[in-house]
């Protein structure tokens, strides 16, 4: 297997990537326009001077990865933390090396420094959205049941549509990713 260095230098970069979506495009860009970073210089100054990278997991059809994606953007931006993107479903390898509680949940934000190794980890979810979900799949009849797939679209609609609007959501995902940050530069 490459390294996590190497899928990085071969990534897109994150603002590339998202002019590049085929599906959910116009949502992560709600949320990338709604969304304004908080008065927080003290931490994006010390991001800037912790010489740290991300490489991104994600793909273009997951929610998650739409609303989270746009809000490490900003902090991207707001601190020259360069961002780059790998597709999951073409980097298996790198995928399972990361899995989330056994699974190839979306987005992993792998967080670097300056000698390419893993100092971090975030995703796919902040807590209290992983909650929101918890308690929405609670709502689903049981598998076997006759409506469960439409029951279960209809859930994933309403959900990225949440994702996309919710500035709360956001506000939580900004912060949970800013104390990962925050962790890896004590």
């Amino acid at each position: 297997m490459a390294t996590e260095q190497q899928y990085f230098e071969q990534g897109t970069i994150l603002s590339e990537y998202m002019e590049k979506m085929s599906r959910l495009k116009d949502d992560s860009f709600r949320v990338y326009n709604g969304f304004n970073l908080p008065e927080d210089e003290a931490f994006f100054t010390a991001l800037k001077e912790a010489n740290l990278h991300v490489l991104v997991i994600t793909e273009d059809w997951c929610g998650d990865a739409m609303m989270n994606n746009a809000i490490l953007r900003k902090v991207a931006e707001a601190t020259d933390l360069d961002v780059r993107c790998v597709l999951r479903d073409q980097n298996l390898e790198l995928i399972d090396a990361h899995l989330t509680n056994g699974g190839r949940a979306i987005p992993v934000y792998l967080i670097l420094n300056a000698e390419g190794d893993v100092v971090g980890k975030w995703g796919p979810r902040a807590p209290e959205v992983q909650q929101y979900v918890m308690d929405k799949r609670a709502t689903l009849p049981p598998k076997d049941s006759s409506d469960f797939g439409t029951k279960q679209t209809e859930l994933f609609v309403g959900i990225t549509e949440e994702y996309a609007s919710n500035d709360q959501f956001w506000q939580y995902v900004y912060e949970d990713i800013r104390q990962t940050f925050e962790q890896l530069m004590k």
